[in-house]
């Protein structure tokens, strides 16, 4: 049911706003919700926007598990678009080298104007 929500709405969805697009179901409790999260994010179905609290239902298929992901956020309509650029990948695993760091986790988020927004402030 969660999956489902994301995949069908047209902008992220906090875990909240899950909870009652799919009142009246089995999941009743932001708990449950969460619990549901996590493992669709596990599967790689999912992936969480850091900087909304929020959550998407993944846009493609990444090959590889160190694969970078990122987001341009509209700032405006909320538009979502997930991006893979392995350049970013490559140049923040150089870095991580060079400083002798392990990362754990990277979010790559892009905030601005989308298309659409960038052409009606125009």
């Amino acid at each position: 049911m969660v999956w489902d929500a994301l995949r069908v709405s047209d902008r992220p969805l906090s875990a909240y706003a899950l909870l009652k697009r799919v009142e009246g179901g089995q999941l009743r409790a932001p708990l449950q919700i969460y619990r549901a999260l996590e493992k669709l994010m596990a599967f790689g179905l999912v992936h969480r926007l850091e900087s909304l609290n929020a959550f998407v239902a993944c846009a493609h298929k990444h090959p590889t598990a160190d694969q970078s992901v990122g987001f341009a956020i509209c700032d405006d309509c909320g538009q979502v678009e997930e991006f893979s650029q392995p350049a970013i990948g490559r140049g923040l695993s150089q870095w991580s080298r060079q400083q002798s760091f392990e990362p754990r986790a990277v979010t790559v988020e892009v905030r601005g104007l989308c298309k659409n927004c960038r052409n009606e402030d125009q």
